[in-house]
């Protein structure tokens, strides 16, 4: 045992270096954890960020399609208005020209064709 306490001014700057040294890596490991946890949260934070900027491109681009084809439904509802309307004329003049015709010749008016003569009133349940 006298050996052991011999050896105690050689051995306690021996074991008081190996202590500091250790408390160093020990506060270096948990520094290098921290930095670490920083940096994956910095990564977590841009990838949220990223996904949320393409959501919002996406939504962006979607609205801007709704729009278009809404505008292009209320311009073809518009066309289909002045068809009907056009038509409903077509027709309405159709009857008085072969009224007009029926007058004058004393005659009944010649048949319609076939493609017309259902919106006439002409078909076979017209």
């Amino acid at each position: 045992m006298e050996w052991l306490t011999s050896l105690a001014p050689v051995l306690t700057p021996i074991f008081g270096m190996t202590g500091v040294l250790g408390g160093a890596w020990m506060v270096y490991r948990g520094n290098q954890r921290k930095t670490d946890t920083v940096d994956s949260v910095q990564t977590m934070t841009q990838g949220f960020t990223q996904l949320l900027e393409q959501h919002r491109a996406t939504n962006t681009q979607m609205l801007e399609r709704v729009s278009t084809l809404e505008s292009r439904v209320e311009r073809l509802e518009e066309e289909q208005r002045q068809w009907r309307r056009w038509k409903a004329a077509a027709v309405d003049y159709i009857h008085q020209l072969r009224a007009l015709v029926v007058k004058l010749y004393e005659r009944p008016a010649p048949a319609a064709p076939r493609e017309i003569a259902e919106d006439l009133g002409d078909g076979p349940d017209g």
